[in-house]
């Protein structure tokens, strides 16, 4: 079976969470035989042909453009990192290319895809729905709309069985692709805008998620919790709704031994600085613990929207070298602080799953999560805390600091627990809804 799959992120582009969990989902998708043609928001117009689990790390490169895919044949490239430049993927998605301009969008999807008369009147507003809202002089949205132009190429040109597209920036082209060759439509829910906003958000891409879920045959949710916002929120069927949870799996060549910084206890936030995640409560906990055990040391790493604010009140609040900031990680960067953390904490408004506090708990970390997010779905040996409780968080981070020992024996429950949780799982579901996906089209025509 051979997938078309649309990712706005894919090691080494890495901005959250929705990167290693693409990687995890294809890389046990192919250890089961299904093939998978990638398509990335790069500078060149190629696609990545993965047909066995090392694909997943070296992204084998094919030109759409046969005669630019044979003067690419002949370059040389003294790695994969080389190479990967060369058509434009860099370690962070904010260094994409700038795209260009995109004249007429609106008018040039409106005139080929649902003006034709075979369109219902569901269908026809739907696809007004994703592409009145798909406007905007932002970079990320010409990027989108670029992308999604793109689409129409990849789904003309290209063999597969069955369309999978992951969170809203991937939608549209998700939808343009089933349009074309009426295959089904697969949409992967790893965050909505309700949660990344911790609000209402931008009410554009609230309009894009819930087009691309109505549009799509099935709606892959990665928890309960994002189940329950998919129904009240978008009021998405039910029955179209697929729950498989996220995993994590540590790679064979990653060293999980502690790797001190600091001799003093080490507490870690990992994710993006935005109000999703909660990094200002975070802190609001840093002031309580500091005050008790003035020597332990706080590390927020990752960048956002919130950065700066929580820099100038780190510094109100006098914190200095107790709070540290690290600003951007590598994957060696992140590997290298989750060796040298204690404690870990994601005070997440809203959380959909969280990959991060799973890969804390595979380094042998202590995990405070808080209860609104999937992952406190699937694990037991973390805890787990409002987020609006720092108070809570503040007395469980201080026993945990004046009682090592049980922080210890915590952290190694946790990365035992996690060391089952396998993409494997996921990814057999994953394989039986495509095989149920294919049996209903080849049944239907």
């Amino acid at each position: 079976m051979k997938i078309l799959m649309f990712t706005w992120e894919f090691p080494p582009l890495i901005s959250g969470g929705l990167g290693m969990a693409c990687y995890g989902i294809v890389k046990a998708l192919l250890s089961q035989g299904i093939n998978i043609d990638l398509v990335l928001p790069t500078k060149e117009m190629v696609y990545f042909p993965l047909r066995q689990e090392s694909d997943v790390d070296t992204l084998p490169t094919v030109f759409l453009d046969p005669v630019q895919h044979k003067e690419f044949s002949t370059q040389k490239f003294s790695g994969v990192r080389e190479r990967l430049e060369y058509i434009g993927i860099s370690h962070r998605p904010e260094s994409y290319i700038q795209m260009g301009e995109i004249t007429q969008f609106y008018q040039n999807v409106n005139k080929e895809y649902w003006t034709s008369e075979l369109v219902t009147h569901e269908e026809k507003e739907l696809w007004e729905e994703m592409t009145v809202n798909l406007i905007g002089d932002e970079d990320l949205m010409k990027k989108v709309q670029e992308y999604t132009v793109r689409a129409d190429s990849f789904a003309r040109k290209l063999d597969y069985d069955i369309i999978h597209a992951h969170d809203w920036l991937t939608y549209p082209s998700g939808m343009l692709a089933k349009k074309i060759s009426q295959k089904p439509l697969v949409v992967h829910i790893h965050a909505t805008e309700f949660d990344r906003a911790g609000g209402p958000g931008d009410e554009r891409v609230h309009k894009i998620e819930h087009a691309g879920m109505m549009y799509a045959d099935r709606i892959i949710s990665v928890s309960q919790y994002t189940a329950q916002m998919i129904m009240s929120r978008y009021r998405i069927d039910t029955g179209r709704i697929r729950i498989i949870h996220n995993a994590f799996t540590l790679s064979d060549d990653m060293n999980i031994s502690k790797l001190r910084i600091f001799k003093a206890p080490t507490i870690l936030f990992l994710g993006r600085i935005t109000l999703q995640k909660g990094p200002d409560y975070y802190l609001d906990v840093a002031e309580r613990v500091l005050k008790v055990h003035p020597d332990a040391k706080f590390i927020m790493a990752g960048t956002g929207d919130m950065s700066r604010k929580l820099l100038r009140r780190s510094a109100s609040l006098k914190l200095r070298n107790r709070f540290l900031f690290t600003g951007f990680l590598n994957r060696s960067q992140v590997e290298s602080i989750l060796r040298a953390a204690d404690i870990y904490v994601l005070p997440s408004v809203s959380e959909p799953f969280g990959i991060a506090p799973l890969e804390a708990m595979a380094y042998g970390v202590t995990s405070i999560i808080s209860k609104q997010s999937g992952v406190a779905e699937v694990v037991n040996h973390a805890f787990k805390i409002d987020f609006w409780d720092v108070d809570l968080m503040a007395e469980t981070i201080n026993h945990l600091i004046e009682n090592p020992a049980i922080c210890a024996k915590i952290g190694h429950d946790g990365m035992v627990e996690v060391n089952r949780i396998q993409w494997d799982e996921a990814a057999e579901k994953i394989r039986h809804l495509y095989a149920s996906l294919a049996s209903e089209y080849i049944k239907s025509n």
